[in-house]
């Protein structure tokens, strides 16, 4: 029975985590490549993915997660309603609801101490990433998103050098991603993974990534496609290459677990503001009400999470 609730919260979490999570930082990239065949986006994804958990898994003796479950340790015993959480999140991720993994994954198994550790990092981002898109964009705005300049785009048909930088950003970000979200997806494992755990698991996420591929995103996918030009290939390059040194930055400052759906929430907010302000000042109204909506999306899903995390804190006791 013990085993039965591990790898079932363990299949559970990564198909919610990855459904959720992953559009933050392949959504532009499936957006503007869509006329790409998904499997070899897919391919592309999962042999950075591969990558990414073996490389961790080999320096870090066994441990997937980089550090980030070191204060986070795996309950004796995990009881049936340890589930809650990652069937909460399955349910909220299948309305389109950007919740934060983080805080509905890891509180369950938390302490109070470093919940609050979570929640300050994750603010902190997104008011980085809000800062740093609102600085970045008013300075190439006109040069990436005025309509001159995209029809100038247009004509040229996207020369090769962006689709090739947006290949890279795209990996750079996706790798920086894994490093902080496989905490997330990993929270049900051992700390410390056999050979063999480490090639199932990998197996799963890869089964579950093509599903998501195949699918182009689900409803999570509404969030980057209703921003203003996230389809066209230079914006979507700046945006991976932005969140990913975002999450370099604040992955040095500790190993404290945060939220990315917040880093990615406030860059959107940034950039949609700064380009409305230079390019269309008579919608920003609109853009404003826009940024309200995912603020309170993403606030929805923390509130959800710490209700989650107290109601299985009664159970324990």
């Amino acid at each position: 029975m013990q085993h039965l609730i591990i790898y079932s919260g363990f299949i559970i979490t990564a198909y919610a985590v990855i459904a959720n999570d992953v559009i933050q930082t392949l959504g532009t990239f499936i957006a503007s490549n869509q006329k790409i065949k998904w499997w070899l986006l897919w391919v592309f994804a999962g042999l950075i993915l591969t990558l990414t958990l073996c490389y961790g898994w080999q320096v870090n003796n066994g441990d997937v997660s980089y550090g980030r479950l070191s204060k986070i340790p795996l309950p004796e015993v995990v009881q049936w309603w340890y589930l809650l959480a990652p069937v909460a999140l399955l349910v909220i991720t299948r309305y389109g609801v950007p919740v934060s993994t983080t805080f509905m994954i890891l509180s369950v198994f938390s302490t109070s101490q470093v919940i609050e550790k979570m929640i300050l990092k994750s603010v902190f981002g997104y008011a980085l990433a809000f800062v740093a898109a609102i600085v970045i964009y008013w300075a190439v705005s006109k040069w990436l998103e005025s309509k001159a300049s995209l029809r100038l785009m247009s004509i040229k048909k996207q020369k090769k050098y962006w689709l090739i930088a947006q290949w890279f950003s795209t990996g750079f970000l996706w790798s920086q991603w894994l490093i902080q979200d496989f905490a997330n997806i990993y929270v049900f494992l051992p700390r410390q993974l056999s050979l063999n755990e480490l090639l199932l698991s990998l197996a799963v996420i890869l089964l579950i990534m093509a599903y998501i591929f195949k699918s182009k995103g689900g409803k999570i996918q509404d969030i980057v496609t209703k921003k203003a030009n996230t389809e066209n290939i230079r914006s979507a390059t700046i945006i991976d290459f932005i969140y990913g040194i975002l999450l370099y930055i604040l992955s040095t400052l500790s190993s404290i677990p945060m939220s990315t759906t917040w880093t990615f929430i406030g860059i959107l907010a940034g950039r949609e503001i700064a380009i409305t302000y230079l390019l269309n000042r008579k919608q920003l109204n609109h853009t404003y009400t826009v940024i309200f909506k995912d603020l309170a999306k993403v606030n929805i899903g923390l509130i959800i999470s710490v209700l989650v995390a107290y109601g299985i804190q009664l159970f324990k006791s």
